[in-house]
């Protein structure tokens, strides 16, 4: 046999040796390519193998003499087999390397599925913190290191402090009042008031509003806390209202700020503090409800605001807006999905330090759909279609000094309109009279008829108002509503609603305790109810009778002034 005829019979089995060498000790490279580092080393060393075998075969077989075919032959066959064999093993080995791959995708899933509990779409984790509290979550995400280096410093820095709170979730709003301390005045229970004045007991249930004290100071969150647990008791207890505060560690060194736009550097340290408040209570809030409201803690509501809110919101539902605006000041009554606002606040983080926070917003939808090579106006009409504008606006600015010290703001919305401060009623003649001194035109009669609120001084026990009705009158209910959403902390506390039945056998029953219902009074007034929540309202039972007179009696020194912003009495 020639040497041509030997190369030409035994190359077809040449090439099926190098194809499972190849097989052998590089069985799957694409298993190989997914591997980690140590996958990478072995298919490198596999393949080395691979080219050393097949050189040193080729140098054999053209040192193999014509007249050595037959034993040529032999020795590649045994080659063969033993190829063979190293073939099944690189089969074994490459099913190995897809079972060890497989479980680290596992892995991996699993992972990802534990850390991804409630910001999910933006920094990738959230763990659950090994605390026995379990109202305690931090905000562990990779991204956020990026934007705020020095939290690595910390493990605790984006934990939540929850100092009040039920652990609400699944409302349909949510809405968010950062607060910080003030040198001149705290605006916080008149708007917490403002708020909670016209809930109805459904909306109630539907709400969770959280009120975030952007301060390290313990001892201030602590009493931010405690004037909330005892001006709204029935909130905190029902959940409808939390109070969370950051860690000592959440905030960086403010001093080495860039000073931009003509801004001092202390209000360039404020506008980015402010964006840090407002980007974390966003990331605590937006695993609550459906829609997240920011608000600030010197706002005013109008009284429907919640329905106005739901109801708009579910019109617009189909359209692609990124937000919602039910004011057009600043930062004030803006709606988000909850979806959406983990992407928002990471572009808030990522900017923190550049801009105030209704530009960044702005640029949001700048980035989101403005074309560069097209003009002004096509790219302001675009992003009209991103925001949504409510009107009549729900909320008013009304604080006066801002949270910037010595900075005055008159910001008004005059889309917010004349609030509604008081509510008129078709009430039936009588003769009224009280020792509290009202407060310029704000007097009791006004109120009677409809004209006005009544507004007085500071009561102290033994203060009155009196109703005295010309000739005795049924009166199926009353009620006597405090405080407006202006002035809503001048209310009535502790105070007693009367009544003096003109049948003097209704009035012995009550005094010999055959109606149990009832206390009495003094000059033979019946006590049939009291302010609670700043309202007294109820029916007046037929025994009762009809009435002569109703009255309002203190019994105990306020604080405060006392504003009736609603007189009924109905027959």
């Amino acid at each position: 046999m020639t040497a041509a005829g030997y190369s030409h019979r035994f190359d077809p089995p040449m090439a099926l040796i190098c194809l499972r060498l190849r097989v052998a000790f590089n069985a799957h490279p694409t298993c190989c390519q997914q591997t980690r580092d140590e996958m990478r080393f072995y298919s490198f060393k596999f393949g080395c193998m691979l080219a050393l075998v097949c050189s040193v075969l080729v140098i054999w077989i053209k040192l193999i003499p014509s007249n050595g075919g037959a034993a040529a032959l032999s020795d590649l066959q045994t080659l063969y087999q033993h190829l063979s064999v190293a073939e099944e093993l690189g089969g074994q080995v490459s099913k190995d390397l897809n079972s060890i791959l497989d479980q680290l995708r596992n892995m991996s899933k699993t992972a990802n599925s534990t850390n991804n509990t409630t910001i999910s779409t933006v920094f990738n984790e959230t763990l659950k913190q090994p605390t026995g509290d379990s109202d305690q979550q931090t905000f562990l995400q990779p991204n956020i290191y990026l934007y705020m280096p020095h939290l690595k410093k910390h493990p605790d820095s984006l934990v939540p402090n929850i100092v009040l709170g039920q652990g609400r979730r699944g409302v349909s709003i949510v809405l968010g009042i950062p607060t910080v301390k003030r040198e001149k005045q705290s605006y916080l229970v008149n708007t917490l008031s403002s708020l909670l004045y016209s809930l109805t007991p459904s909306q109630h249930q539907d709400l969770l509003i959280i009120v975030f004290v952007a301060e390290t100071d313990s001892e201030y969150v602590g009493s931010i806390a405690e004037t909330i647990r005892q001006k709204f008791p029935k909130e905190v207890q029902s959940g409808l209202l939390e109070v969370v505060s950051p860690s000592l560690y959440y905030y960086p060194d403010f001093t080495n700020l860039k000073e931009t736009f003509g801004d001092s550097k202390d209000r360039v340290k404020w506008r980015t503090k402010q964006n840090l408040d407002f980007s974390f209570l966003m990331l605590y809030a937006q695993d609550k409800g459906t829609y997240y409201v920011q608000l600030e803690d010197d706002v005013v509501a109008k009284a429907n605001y919640y329905n106005d809110m739901k109801t708009f919101a579910t019109q617009e539902t189909s359209k692609p807006w990124l937000y919602l605006e039910f004011s057009q000041l600043g930062f004030i009554g803006k709606m988000f999905r909850t979806s959406d606002v983990p992407m928002i606040a990471e572009f808030f983080l990522m900017f923190h330090r550049d801009k105030p926070i209704d530009w960044l917003l702005d640029h949001i939808l700048w980035v989101k759909v403005c074309n560069p090579e097209k003009d002004t106006k096509h790219c302001n009409e675009q992003k009209a279609l991103l925001k949504q504008r409510y009107k009549p606006s729900l909320f008013q600015h009304v604080g006066l000094h801002s949270s910037l010290p010595g900075k005055l703001q008159h910001l008004k919305d005059k889309d917010f309109g004349k609030p509604k401060l008081y509510q008129a009623h078709n009430n039936p003649a009588a003769e009224l009279s009280s020792n509290l001194k009202h407060y310029q035109q704000h007097s009791l009669e006004r109120a009677y008829k409809g004209e006005d609120f009544f507004w007085a001084l500071t009561p102290v026990q033994g203060d009155f108002i009196i109703f005295n009705f010309p000739r005795p009158i049924h009166i199926s209910r009353y009620r006597f509503c405090n405080g407006n959403i202006e002035i809503s902390g001048d209310k009535f506390y502790n105070t007693t609603v009367e009544v003096l039945p003109s049948n003097v056998s209704a009035r012995d029953k009550i005094v010999t305790g055959l109606s149990y219902h009832y206390k009495k009074s003094d000059n033979d007034f019946i006590i049939i109810g009291a302010f609670e929540n700043g309202v007294a309202e109820g029916e007046i039972e037929e025994t009762l009778q009809p009435i002569s007179a109703l009255r309002l009696v203190v019994q105990s020194n306020s604080d405060v002034w006392a504003l009736l912003s609603e007189v009924l009495i109905k027959v």
